[in-house]
């Protein structure tokens, strides 16, 4: 263990590098689904339609897509024979943005779904009883589901940074480019280095448990509210990871 700990207080440039990186994507990313899935998981909850049932089932069932079905996914979308590689990503920041976005969305338009379903009916029917309009009533539903918003938030930011599949198949693990801390891990496991990746391993997972833990803590302190928190941690993530 104490070879490990040396490594860990004495990781180089390169380490920092993708550690930064690994938090600007994961954040960039759980930002964008966010934006996604709120509106449409609203969309779904308060809408009465055909197949709603199946439809949230089978979000349910994406909740478990492995990484690499996603990463053969977003490599056959922005190779060169695909929809999209007209624009380039491949092999670049942008595509692991894309493809974590693609990995979180189901699990975080779920978590919104089933937020909104913890609200009591009693509050929606009392808001437009009392003259608000949809969107007021979504934003009082929101206020009393807070906390599993928040919940929803902290699980997509969780699954993304700790993602290893699609940040290996679309970003190409490129040095000082698109290498995160998970491809490095793998990389030197791969290389023999096991206490160096031992070291990698334990600085994502405090980064995680410190990111998650101010989010939470900044939310319920009521110092930064609803989704302010992430102006903050996206402005000095990209300084760190750019």
């Amino acid at each position: 263990m104490d070879s490990i700990w040396d490594q860990l207080v004495s990781l180089d440039s390169e380490t920092w590098s993708a550690a930064g990186r690994s938090l600007w994507f994961a954040a960039t990313s759980c930002v964008i689904a966010t934006l996604i899935c709120f509106p449409l998981g609203s969309l779904i909850h308060f809408r009465k339609f055909r197949g709603k049932g199946l439809l949230i089932s089978v979000l349910q069932s994406l909740y478990c897509m492995p990484t690499v079905l996603v990463g053969l996914i977003v490599f056959s979308i922005l190779s060169r024979a695909g929809p999209l590689g007209e624009f380039g990503w491949l092999f670049s920041p942008k595509a692991i943005i894309f493809g974590q976005v693609l990995l979180i969305s189901p699990i975080m338009l779920g978590l919104v779904i089933s937020a909104f379903s913890g609200v009591d009916k009693a509050v929606t029917e009392t808001a437009v009883s009392l003259g608000a309009s949809r969107i007021q009533m979504v934003i009082v539903a929101v206020r009393e589901a807070k906390y599993a918003m928040l919940t929803m938030v902290i699980i997509g930011f969780s699954r993304a940074i700790s993602e290893l599949g699609v940040s290996m198949m679309v970003g190409g693990n490129i040095n000082f480019y698109t290498r995160t801390l998970t491809t490095a891990i793998s990389l030197e496991t791969q290389k023999g280095e096991i206490e160096k990746a031992w070291a990698m391993g334990i600085l994502l997972l405090l980064i995680a448990l410190f990111i998650n833990i101010t989010i939470y803590s900044l939310q319920k302190s009521g110092r930064i509210k609803h989704w302010g928190v992430f102006r903050l941690l996206l402005d000095r993530i990209r300084a760190w990871g750019g």
